[in-house]
């Protein structure tokens, strides 16, 4: 199952392959800090700090037309706000690191030259 759509992106850029392969890249190069921030809020227990994380990383999976993570991380968001389901949070994080993971690796070939 692939978990990333290039359709959005081949869009906003136009067709530009070299464009494209930048996006791709800044969003690779993204992953590592949205990974350990979430980590980090949660075990600080920094809802908002989270919540504003989530949004981030929300528009930049979209962008890969990851949609289903999208919508996870904006379900996650509305937790945050509504301060409810704390204990699921960490859920949203593993699957959110997992999705991307997964990403990463179909990405590559295109990112990469």
């Amino acid at each position: 199952m692939p978990y990333t759509n290039l359709d959005y992106l081949n869009t906003v850029t136009d067709g530009d392959s070299f464009l494209m392969k930048e996006m791709i890249n800044l969003f690779i190069s993204q992953i590592d800090e949205f990974t350990r921030n979430f980590h980090k809020f949660l075990e600080e227990k920094n809802w908002d700090a989270l919540g504003k994380e989530a949004h981030k990383a929300k528009s930049s999976v979209l962008i890969l037309g990851m949609n289903d993570l999208g919508r996870k991380l904006k379900d996650l968001q509305l937790n945050i706000e509504n301060k409810e389901a704390v204990e699921t949070y960490s859920d949203y994080i593993t699957d959110f690191e997992f999705q991307t993971k997964e990403a990463i690796k179909e990405l590559e070939t295109i990112g990469q030259d």
